[in-house]
């Protein structure tokens, strides 16, 4: 049986999108609740029962949330445009080699905006 696993994650962070047109309200320093879904994908193990323990999906989701919790996100190397889909992104290639079978990050930083990367 294969199967998705998702859990979600929250934090706090301000940014400003340097490359937006004169004038765009996103270019003034401003804040997000951020909300990630972190996805895995496969197969669950007979044994256990499950594809990994969720607690799987917290440990290597907690040394990002200290680099981007409370923080100006274009001061984090890597992240001096912070977009939705640079950070979705950003978050992939981090949790990749730690997380087999990671099928989708979405970063949602509004009640009704989202950005989802697969890869």
């Amino acid at each position: 049986m294969d199967v998705e696993l998702a859990h979600d994650f929250r934090f706090e962070a301000a940014h400003r999108l340097p490359n937006v047109p004169e004038g765009h309200k996103c270019a003034r320093l401003h804040g997000h609740s951020f909300r990630i879904e972190i996805v895995v994908q496969g197969p669950v193990d007979e044994q256990s029962g499950w594809l990994l323990d969720y607690q799987d999906l917290i440990d290597a989701w907690q040394p990002l949330h200290e680099l981007l919790d409370h923080r100006y996100l274009n001061d984090v190397k890597g992240l001096d445009n912070p977009t939705s889909e640079n950070l979705a992104s950003f978050i992939w290639k981090r949790l990749e080699t730690t997380l087999p079978g990671l099928c989708r990050i979405t970063v949602q930083e509004t009640c009704e905006a989202r950005c989802t990367f697969r890869g």
